[in-house]
């Protein structure tokens, strides 16, 4: 009786960052307080205990696990894995093992497996029953960070795929030298009481992005809690079915100068997962093959673009181009998005979910699904804004500043000449000639 393709609802999002990159506990707290006001925004069970799904993504809190024993070397000399394991020792173990081979065959070398401290005592007993065991695997390889991160992504699509081909349940939260995820089938406010990690004075971030799930195309699970890799979404992709085909589809002819062919990671886009998870692993597989986080999500949520809402012609241009081999994951939706330097949301062509920001005085901005979600002085606000259909905004911590759609937009469409290519190379259907033949007539006793 049951069928997920008739859920629907609407979750909560937001986040909170520190424009010049500046890291202290006060923005995990922040982040705290952001989701526990949106507890409106997730579905609980009949019990209050049982929850859809809440998380937090933040930046690797470097100094916090130097405090835990762990002998990591430099910032970005490191990645972080969180893996959510069987409870079952044995089980647990066999997991263990697996990755451990891989991430040696990959030529890397895992340095600690930390067992993350959580209270179980909270959970209802559905979310007991299927509670996971909770890892941080600290690894190390290539000396640039950039080269480190390929090597992790490879490395954790390799070993989600010898897995699944063992019958093993290994699920990987995040898998990064920047950002780190703790997330779970809890309700908002379980999200700090569940993991003590979250409330230690040492634990510090420059940024913090929340989300609040109301489950609506998928079954409620620990997997499918947010926020994923790279996203936290609030809305559907509508045209998920179409999207997911297209990208099996076209893996084997996929092939990226970073990551080579896709034949050893695929599939890109995972099986029995949620719209906003399937979208989560086609972001991280453009972003992992060398093209920036900004560019692959103008790509994947274009504007529209038509004679009501004309856009210069260079922009036109870069969406018509990408069009050719990407279509849109459509949909009302508000994708947060992070990848530990820079961080920002865009929101779908027709803003059918909202999102509203502010930026202060002392360097904060603030976005969410609603305003409210935390106390700002008025005082300290310098702008009160909204995010516009089909636009984007991001916050460059490296940079310290934030950019709006206008400029980041302008940057990708003038990086190359995608007019002169269209028009240079784009085959027209209706320009191609058919020749009027005569189509061959037969008699029944001629096709018998």
């Amino acid at each position: 009786m049951y069928r997920p393709a008739y859920e629907h609802d609407a979750c909560g999002v937001g986040l909170v960052v520190n424009v010049g990159g500046g890291k202290s506990h006060e923005i995990v707290e922040n982040g705290l307080q952001v989701l526990e006001h949106m507890a409106h925004r997730g579905a609980e069970g009949a019990d209050s205990k049982t929850g859809d799904g809440a998380g937090m993504m933040v930046q690797i809190p470097h100094e916090f696990i130097l405090l835990q024993g762990i002998p990591v070397p430099e910032k970005g000399k490191y990645g972080v894995g969180v893996l959510f394991l069987p409870k079952d020792q044995a089980a647990c173990a066999a997991c263990l093992d697996l990755a451990a081979s891989v991430i040696g065959r990959e030529g890397l070398d895992l340095l600690a497996v930390r067992d993350v401290p959580v209270n179980s005592e909270i959970l209802s007993d559905e979310a007991r029953c299927s509670e996971p065991a909770i890892k941080q695997l600290f690894i190390t390889g290539s000396e640039d960070q950039a080269a480190l991160d390929t090597e992790l992504y490879i490395a954790g699509k390799k070993i989600g795929r010898a897995a699944r081909e063992a019958g093993m349940a290994c699920y990987i939260a995040s898998l990064s030298t920047r950002t780190m995820v703790y997330k779970g089938l809890l309700t908002s406010h379980q999200l700090r009481c569940y993991f003590p990690d979250l409330v230690n004075p040492y634990f510090t971030s420059g940024m913090a992005l929340v989300h609040s799930r109301f489950s609506t195309n998928t079954f409620p699970t620990w997997e499918l809690a947010q926020p994923f890799r790279m996203i936290g979404h609030n809305g559907e992709i509508n045209t998920i079915q179409g999207n997911r085909a297209w990208m099996q589809t076209r893996e084997p002819l996929l092939h990226s100068e970073v990551l080579g062919t896709v034949e050893g990671i695929s599939p890109i886009v995972e099986e029995g997962m949620s719209d906003s998870a399937s979208f989560d692993n086609v972001l991280e597989f453009f972003v992992r093959s060398g093209m920036s986080l900004p560019h692959a999500l103008a790509m994947l949520v274009p504007e529209s673009y038509n004679d009501k809402n004309p856009l210069p012609a260079e922009l036109k241009s870069f969406y018509e181009y990408h069009s050719i081999w990407m279509e849109p994951w459509d949909g009302p939706a508000s994708i947060l998005f992070c990848d530990g330097d820079v961080m920002g949301a865009v929101l779908d062509r027709n803003g059918l979910r909202p999102s509203r920001y502010y930026i202060t005085s002392d360097g904060y901005m603030i976005l969410s699904s609603e305003v409210g979600v935390l106390p700002v002085d008025e005082e300290k606000v310098v702008l009160k804004e909204r995010l516009h259909p089909g636009k984007m905004l991001l916050v460059d911590t490296v940079q310290g500043r934030v950019i709006d759609d206008n400029e980041l937009k302008e940057k990708y469409a003038k990086k190359q000449p995608y007019g002169e290519w269209l028009d240079s190379n784009l085959v027209q259907l209706r320009d191609i000639k058919i020749p009027n033949q005569r189509v061959v007539e037969y008699t029944p006793e001629e096709r018998a």
